[in-house]
């Protein structure tokens, strides 16, 4: 583990820093996705990100099960990030409800490699900022029709245009939950869909426990 993630985590022990630590490791392990909400349960995308300098990461997001929160439709979100430093896979699962374009986590659980899966406190995810979504129908301009070819194939899309400058995106009512095909950015990370998830399974393994900050700080150290 990195000197970063270990300060982080040992921030995590501290009941004042715990919010603050926990959505720093979200806005780290998840990228901003850009499109429009269309949650399908078991469909899902898996995406090639690339970040300005070059590096390469693999992601995916599914939806895995639905539910309710506060009275409103809710979804359980999971999403997969692939670690090349480390043996296996950051699982962040969350259970999502949108309001307008604010997207809301009511629980939050994460599994990290070769750890058992821990379940937040409601107090720490009440205290997370709302997932990081653009609804591109609100931040975004309609450019028009396109075909565009990605490595999951080609689709017809709707281009979007971002108001701020910030780059663009290709969405497509065919692909679930963002319906984001590709988003090249001026500045900022550019995603393409690797695969279209038609029968998404829960990938979490075991029975969630409390969240124990220690057995956090005991994952797998990175390989040379």
């Amino acid at each position: 583990m990195n000197v970063f993630c270990r300060f982080l985590l040992a921030g995590l022990l501290c009941v004042p820093m715990a919010g603050t630590a926990l959505a720093q490791i979200r806005v780290r392990a998840t990228p901003q996705m850009r499109g429009y909400w269309k949650p399908v349960v078991g469909g899902g995308s898996a995406y090639e990100i690339t970040s300005p300098e070059g590096q390469k990461s693999q992601m995916e997001v599914a939806i895995v099960g639905k539910d309710s929160a506060g009275g409103k439709d809710a979804f359980w979100m999971e999403m997969t990030m692939a670690n090349p430093r480390v043996s296996g896979d950051m699982i962040i699962k969350d259970l999502v409800t949108l309001d307008g374009s604010q997207m809301t986590v009511s629980k939050f659980i994460m599994q990290m490699p070769g750890q058992a899966p821990m379940l937040m406190p409601d107090s720490m995810t009440q205290m997370q900022k709302p997932l990081q979504y653009d609804d591109v129908h609100n931040d975004a301009e309609d450019v028009g029709s396109e075909s565009v070819t990605v490595p999951a194939g080609t689709f017809q899309c709707e281009h979007w245009r971002m108001k701020d400058g910030s780059g663009d995106a290709w969405a497509s009512d065919k692909v679930s939950p963002f319906g984001l095909v590709k988003y090249q950015g001026n500045k900022s990370n550019t995603m393409v869909l690797t695969k279209v998830i038609n029968d998404a399974k829960d990938k979490i393994t075991g029975t969630p426990t409390p969240f124990d900050p220690m057995k956090m700080m005991q994952q797998p150290q990175p390989q040379q």
